[in-house]
């Protein structure tokens, strides 16, 4: 039998699997070079932006600035985009009327260190760097309602600054169609009640909340709505590529730049493929993105795009962070007795805790699929207790899955994981 050697994304170093030669489709993004000179790049938006005026004609001197920024979990090139930011604010405002605000969303906080690995000691050193907590009310701010009936909470840093920058990077999300853009503002920025609501079992469970789709998609209808309501200065966005280096900055106003940078993203990480797959093996990007197992979810839910119902998934993801042990994600995984029961639980009552969205996801996929893990860091009770499975060898699992499907059983190898988001024609 001939083999295709596959290299997976995985933690720092990757993985390598093989595949039988003739069963296997390896689905990629196009790989895009990056920008000879990526600072250039960032200045370039930022002068040039895709609509609007540049950033230093939207700032007046003396003015109060907030800078949202991707937490720990999301490999935004942060120490590129912030410092270049400053430089063009540079004489406009003072740098003790600068605080960036790590959108956490519902996760949890970077530690000192973290900041300086995510910002470098510069920035940290110069600027106020804060953490955003959905749980502190005493830091959040009253906004309204917006959207469909959302209650809207947000970070009082924020709202309260003049001038109000989202930077981020844009990829398929999911359920909230892409990422970057207007996800800065909600749910990066804000209160629990208002994350619980966007993510209620209703949108999550819409057949418009998927990967790719932005119009229609109620989370994402709902999260432009915030963002357009509570106003923000100017977007700021990168697209990268599998190495995790710039291809293209997106800058100017939030709803127009995003729509371009979405455009972008749409040509180098969806792929077409004929047909679904009795087998699917896909990883979580590699770190950071694959720190946890409720991270993973997105490397599950971009196989099962493609996945025949009934198939075997196959998840290769690091989880050096566990779970992780925070939260309440890995005890409401095992309050079931099986992903459907755990699924019509979750879809008959209203979101009370931040990680049910990502379990009604993982449900839905484990009752129609079997999943098998690939971690370094939970042990086979672990997973067991989340109804997965874990292997020590894909290569083997994937030829064992492929013997018990019918004869011309196929699979479908997705190196980059939720990089590249397949879809049937």
């Amino acid at each position: 039998m001939a083999v295709t050697k596959v290299r997976m994304a995985y933690g720092d170093g990757g993985l390598d699997i093989e595949v039988d030669a003739a069963a296997v489709t390896v689905v990629e993004p196009i790989f895009s070079a990056p920008a000879p000179d990526p600072s250039a790049a960032l200045r370039r938006a930022l002068q040039a932006p895709v609509a609007g005026a540049p950033l230093r004609d939207r700032v007046r001197p003396g003015q109060t600035v907030a800078i949202a920024a991707c937490d720990i979990t999301r490999p935004q090139p942060r120490r590129l985009m912030i410092p270049v930011l400053l430089t063009e604010l540079d004489g406009l405002v003072d740098l003790d009327n600068v605080t960036v605000i790590v959108a956490t969303g519902t996760h949890r906080g970077s530690t000192e260190a973290e900041l300086v690995e995510l910002f470098g000691e510069e920035v940290v050193g110069s600027v106020r760097v804060v953490n955003h907590d959905s749980r502190n009310r005493d830091s959040l701010s009253w906004q309204g309602v917006h959207g469909n009936q959302v209650p809207v909470w947000l970070a009082r840093d924020w709202v309260e600054a003049d001038v109000r920058i989202t930077t981020g990077f844009v990829e398929p999300h999911f359920f909230a169609g892409f990422s970057g853009g207007p996800k800065l503002v909600a749910p990066g920025l804000a209160g629990l009640d208002t994350v619980l609501c966007l993510h209620d079992a209703r949108r999550i469970g819409h057949p418009m909340a998927r990967w790719g789709v932005t119009e229609g998609n109620p989370v994402h209808d709902d999260v432009r709505a915030i963002a357009a309501a509570t106003g923000v200065t100017f977007g700021f966005d990168v697209i990268l590529n599998r190495d995790q280096e710039i291809v293209a900055a997106y800058g100017g106003d939030l709803e127009a730049m995003h729509e371009r940078a979405v455009r972008h993203a749409r040509q180098i990480a969806m792929r077409p493929v004929s047909g679904p797959f009795d087998v699917v093996v896909t990883s979580n990007s590699g770190y950071p993105l694959d720190q946890n197992l409720y991270q993973a979810v997105k490397g599950m839910s971009a196989a099962y795009q493609v996945a025949r119902p009934g198939g075997t998934i196959i998840c290769a993801a690091e989880c050096r962070d566990g779970f992780p042990e925070h939260g309440g994600y890995r005890d409401l995984l095992a309050s079931a007795p099986s992903p459907r029961a755990l699924l019509e639980t979750i879809e008959t009552r209203s979101a009370t805790r931040p990680d049910q969205w990502q379990v009604q996801i993982q449900a839905r996929i484990q009752a129609d699929c079997r999943v098998v893990m690939h971690t370094s860091y939970l042990s086979d009770s672990d997973l067991a207790a989340a109804h997965l499975e874990q292997t020590a060898d894909i290569s083997d699992s994937v030829a064992r899955a492929l013997a018990r499907a019918a004869p011309g059983g196929r699979a479908c190898v997705l190196p980059e994981g939720p990089q590249t988001v397949p879809y049937l024609v």
